[in-house]
């Protein structure tokens, strides 16, 4: 049996980031839902983003 699940444009387009080469998104859906493998999905916002490159343009100072 089949069911169809709607998404907007953008979570497709997440989903499709995460789908794997060789899986549908039916084993996608199932992997993401699994208690087996940890998996982390997200994204920064642009703030962190910004600290986040800060503290490596530091950290490249401190060896030069």
């Amino acid at each position: 049996m089949s069911t169809s699940i709607r998404v907007s444009d953008e979570t497709k387009e997440k989903l499709d980031r995460l789908k794997r080469e060789d899986e549908s998104f039916d084993e996608l859906l199932d992997r993401l839902a699994s208690d087996e493998e940890p998996i982390a999905v997200g994204s920064w916002d642009s703030d962190t983003a910004d600290r986040a490159r800060d503290a490596i343009d530091r950290s490249r100072e401190s060896f030069e």
